[in-house]
């Protein structure tokens, strides 16, 4: 049996999704002509109270794009320390918009309101411009922690009472929208850009939406022609992002259910030494005594379940669609035989 649990990222599209893809009409979308792409974007933006969106290839596409429109060279982007935006989009705040960053070591990659106010940079000459401040919902290298809506709306607060802009990177936003009940719609009040994946749990094969208002994508378009995001034909794509959207969202309470299965196997091995709380669909562990990260992913890999290994002594396990019960029940065997 292989089960890989490297990343949500690894879905296959469904068949039926496939048959979406197949059947979707299509046009050139640089020239604004593909129906599907056109739909994709109207549909999520109503979903989250925006007034637009923008198709992309990724979302480190629409991450860069949305910090390069709302800032000017030599601005200051404010975010946690374990950020996409900063970790894993290779440099590109700095390389996209020439600027810096004023890092937040935060609760599991979430910072709070206190924390924003203290990281705004004086009006100095010396120093940057505050500019904008980006959240990452879910948090990734936080264990697929979410925040609080009630903490989102105080940030949100400080932006505006410093003339701020804030975006979010909702790589995984759907796993935190269904983990605490919330309605999409209500983002749109906070923020001033939204980023959703498509190709996370929601098991699309590619894609992004970068979502804000008018004004906004009307820019970010431009960017992302710069950037050479331009699809064309790319209605099939949009179509399998449309499916995810009516169909796998649901799907989701059943990865997070699988994560905390694997998170209880875990917690029972004394060389399990923390494991980062797990609300959605991510289960990072750090290990100790007789293994090592290496050793502990090597052994699973070894019996066919792949996972990735973040640091010497932390290992990841990311829970999607493609994931059985029977694949997890395989997992927590092999921990339980460690």
């Amino acid at each position: 049996m292989k089960v890989d649990c490297r990343s949500d990222t690894v879905t296959m599209p469904t068949a039926a999704m496939l048959q979406a893809m197949y059947a979707a009409p299509l046009g050139d979308d640089v020239f604004g002509e593909d129906p599907t792409v056109h739909a994709l974007e109207v549909k999520l933006a109503a979903i989250f109270g925006m007034q637009a969106g923008i198709f992309c290839p990724s979302g480190t596409m629409t991450n860069q794009i949305a910090i390069k429109c709302h800032t000017n060279m030599g601005d200051e982007v404010i975010c946690d320390s374990l950020s996409h935006i900063y970790q894993y989009e290779a440099g590109g705040i700095a390389t996209n918009s020439l600027c810096s960053v004023k890092l937040i070591n935060g609760n599991s990659g979430r910072i709070t309101a206190s924390q924003v106010v203290e990281s705004i940079q004086p009006n100095d000459v010396h120093k940057p411009i505050s500019k904008l401040v980006s959240l990452e919902n879910t948090s990734n290298r936080g264990g697929g922690t979410c925040y609080q809506f009630s903490e989102m709306v105080a940030i949100k607060k400080v932006c505006e009472e410093n003339n701020l802009l804030l975006h979010l990177d909702g790589a995984r936003v759907y796993n935190a929208i269904v983990a605490k009940e919330e309605n999409p719609a209500n983002y749109g009040k906070v923020f001033d850009s939204i980023s959703i994946c498509l190709s996370k749990g929601l098991g699309a094969p590619v894609g992004s939406v970068l979502l804000g208002n008018h004004t906004f994508i009307q820019q970010a378009r431009r960017v992302r022609k710069r950037m050479g995001g331009g699809m064309r034909q790319a209605g099939m794509l949009a179509a399998a992002g449309i499916y995810a959207i009516n169909n796998h969202v649901s799907l989701l309470k059943t990865d997070h259910l699988h994560a905390q299965e694997i998170a209880a196997a875990l917690l029972k091995k004394e060389f399990v030494t923390e494991i980062l709380p797990v609300e959605t669909n991510i289960v990072i562990a750090n290990i100790g005594g007789k293994y090592t990260a290496a050793t502990f992913v090597s052994y699973m890999a070894a019996n066919g379940v792949h996972l990735l290994a973040l640091t010497t002594t932390q290992i990841r396990f990311v829970l999607h669609l493609n994931i059985t019960k029977e694949m997890v029940q395989h997992c927590i065997e092999l921990i339980e035989k460690m």
